[in-house]
């Protein structure tokens, strides 16, 4: 029996509604936006903002704060692929158990190697005396910086000698290891920065305790959001994403009874049960994304958005994707804010006076929003430091 097809054209229809990406699906709150692409990339603290704003009716850095650091509603794991994401607190106990725990097992294990290779005195007990200290101290005094809580836990301003005899050999302190090591592991989360939104200055505070979820119930929950906002897609997409073995990848999918569709050209892909039909297609949208955007950073074939040619100018030697000029669900060129504010931008062919017209009004809205905020992005592409000049 022949299998739905779901073609390049449809993809690019599911990508403009589902992501919220279009004008007329645009969000009114950002934990909207983060449910719509599963969670935001937080590696670089600008790309949340950016990500969020470009999905939000009115973009608003004090949106985003709301959800950080007022209410709490989006909270930051080293999780999928040992990448920082931002994922609303209903998500967290899933991706938490899911992909932020077996992470926060190798760090742990990985920090010990380093203390006892690299530092003086340290085993496994005095590793978890120390982390009992801090999460007291956190306690104690509601949030602090590491530099803070170094004044009550002293072994926090210890050092490690990292790549001894190389180049690039530096000393590490205990602390900043020990904190994202305590939240990746769901104790402690970051607080507002000390600065702008743009600062990597920021304190902690302690996190409430959420429900136990079981790994394999949670790693199919966190499947099925995916392939709602992604789908259709292959085994290894979802595997790239995730991060997981394949074993894992499988296993999740058949929970959910993921259903066999084909691509153009005939590859195999999957969905949800109930999404193997179209979508309507939305109106036409333009979009200047980020670096590191859910969007472009979303699948491992990306050849239905992104032209093999373009990727040398868009991507660092290390796969990190710069910020992105989108026209319809196709990436057609690339963007960057100078220094005097200006956002300015390159599309790699013609796409037309409509589609030049609607990057324009994005680039607008995107300096509009940001006003005297200067944005450089964490990882630097050709393209991007070219525009800068």
């Amino acid at each position: 029996m022949s299998v739905p097809v779901i073609g390049d054209g449809e993809r690019r229809a599911r990508l403009g509604r589902r992501q919220l990406l279009a004008p007329s699906v645009r969000a009114a709150r950002v934990e909207d936006v983060a449910d719509a692409v599963v969670g935001l990339h937080a590696t670089d603290a600008a790309t949340v903002y950016l990500s969020a704003c470009a999905r939000l009716a009115e973009p608003s850095a004090a949106e985003v704060d709301r959800a950080l650091y007022e209410d709490v509603s989006l909270v930051k794991l080293l999780s999928m692929r040992r990448t920082i994401f931002a994922v609303t607190e209903g998500l967290a106990p899933y991706v938490s158990s899911a992909a932020a725990r077996a992470i926060a097992a190798k760090e742990r294990a990985t920090l010990l190697k380093h203390l006892r290779d690299h530092a003086e005195g340290w085993d496994e007990a005095r590793l978890a005396e120390a982390e009992r200290e801090v999460l007291a101290a956190l306690a104690g005094r509601g949030e602090a910086t590491t530099k803070e809580l170094s004044e009550d836990v002293p072994q926090l301003r210890e050092t490690m000698l990292m790549s001894a005899g190389k180049a690039y050999e530096a000393r590490q302190s205990v602390g900043s290891r020990l904190l994202r090591l305590l939240a990746s592991d769901g104790h402690v989360r970051r607080c507002r920065p000390r600065g702008s939104w743009l600062s990597s200055s920021y304190p902690w505070a302690l996190v409430p305790q959420w429900p136990e979820v079981p790994v394999r119930e949670a790693k199919a929950e966190v499947v099925r959001r995916w392939l709602a906002a992604y789908g259709p897609a292959t085994v290894e997409d979802v595997k790239w994403w995730t991060g997981w073995t394949l074993g894992d990848v499988r296993r999740a999918l058949a929970d959910l009874g993921a259903l066999d569709v084909a691509l153009a050209g005939g590859a195999p892909a999957l969905v949800l049960p109930g999404d193997e039909g179209p979508v309507a297609e939305p109106e036409p949208w333009a979009a200047l994304l980020p670096a590191l955007d859910p969007a472009v950073m979303g699948w491992r074939g990306r050849d239905w958005y992104l032209r093999p040619e373009d990727v040398p100018a868009l991507f660092d030697r290390a796969g990190n994707a710069g910020p992105t000029v989108w026209w319809c669900g196709e990436v057609v060129g690339g963007w960057t804010q100078r220094a005097d504010g200006e956002v300015v931008w390159r599309l790699f062919r013609g796409a037309g006076a409509e589609a030049e017209r609607a990057v324009a009004a994005e680039a607008e809205r995107l300096a509009g929003w940001l006003g005297e905020v200067r944005v450089t992005p964490r990882f630097r592409t050709p393209l991007e430091k070219e525009l800068r000049g």
